[in-house]
């Protein structure tokens, strides 16, 4: 039972903890699962993070949901979806309740204002950190700028990004220009 406990009161710290959705969340879960309990390694979050993208839901909650399955099985996943959700699930209802009183004042008007760029700043972070995990050579980098780009010419979803660049991985592998780690 105090696994349970343990994924649930985790997973609800970084709940409590973030703002800005999931990409901000990164930094925080890293220090919590990867730094903190062991439960990933960094290499993994980023895998959790591809994949929580292209599932459905909130990329934050699938991935809670990933760790808490690897550790504690589907119950554990449950458990860690549960802690994730649950400190939203409070502020978020205490603050609906207020805030649909007050949301015409100028003073919340601009502490929203100032949360979006801190919210931005974090987003930077995550995808800093991303980055230095992920683009490791010449051949990641070749396809991060693909990615890239394609992304800003097509509108196409991000799971066919996320395919492609799958298929592009494990071809460089096969064909033996990149190594597998």
């Amino acid at each position: 039972m105090n696994q349970y406990l343990d994924l649930f009161l985790t997973f609800a710290r970084v709940g409590v903890m973030t703002f800005g959705g999931g990409y901000a969340m990164l930094p925080i879960l890293e220090r919590e699962v990867v730094d903190g309990k062991g439960w990933a390694t960094s290499e993994e979050l980023m895998d959790y993070y591809a994949v929580g993208q292209c599932t459905p839901g909130v990329i934050a909650v699938n991935t809670a949901t990933f760790i808490g399955q690897k550790q504690a099985g589907n119950l554990g996943g449950i458990v860690a979806t549960l802690g994730i959700v649950f400190p939203s699930l409070v502020i978020i209802t205490a603050i609906a309740g207020v805030l649909t009183n007050f949301s015409h004042l100028a003073v919340v008007q601009n502490a929203f204002a100032g949360i979006r760029v801190c919210v931005c700043v974090l987003v930077f972070n995550a995808v800093v950190k991303l980055w230095k995990n992920a683009v490791v050579d010449k051949w990641s980098l070749l396809l991060f700028l693909a990615v890239f780009l394609l992304s800003l010419l097509l509108d196409v979803s991000p799971v066919i990004f996320v395919i492609i660049t799958a298929a592009a991985g494990i071809l460089l592998t096969v064909l033996g220009v990149r190594k597998h780690e």
